[in-house]
């Protein structure tokens, strides 16, 4: 059951941070696992055919889409290549999330 002082999950609560909700028992374990299973749904990628005619990537973010029209989406594709390169040579300075 809730307590006054539990604490709420949500899309931008880590994986780290609920494990230590968990432990402590600030959460259920059943509030645990619904949690983990809509993270793992969100991570789910999906596409949309936008109102303008451009292609929306979902489930890379919480909240927005990806959208870009076919044109910019080719463009981005023949760059994969290059941007995997890039991000090879800088992988030190990047995030993952």
């Amino acid at each position: 059951m809730a307590t006054a002082n539990a604490k709420v999950l949500s899309s931008a609560t880590s994986k780290d941070e609920a494990l230590s909700w968990l432990m402590a028992g600030e959460i259920t374990v059943e509030d645990y696992k619904r949690w983990d299973a809509s993270k793992t749904v969100q991570s789910a990628l999906r596409c949309k055919v936008s109102e303008k005619g451009a292609i929306s990537v979902y489930g890379l973010s919480a909240k927005w889409p990806v959208t870009l029209y076919v044109g910019q989406w080719e463009r981005l594709i023949e760059y994969i290549p290059q941007l995997v390169e890039f991000a090879k040579a800088n992988n030190g300075k990047l995030s993952r999330k």
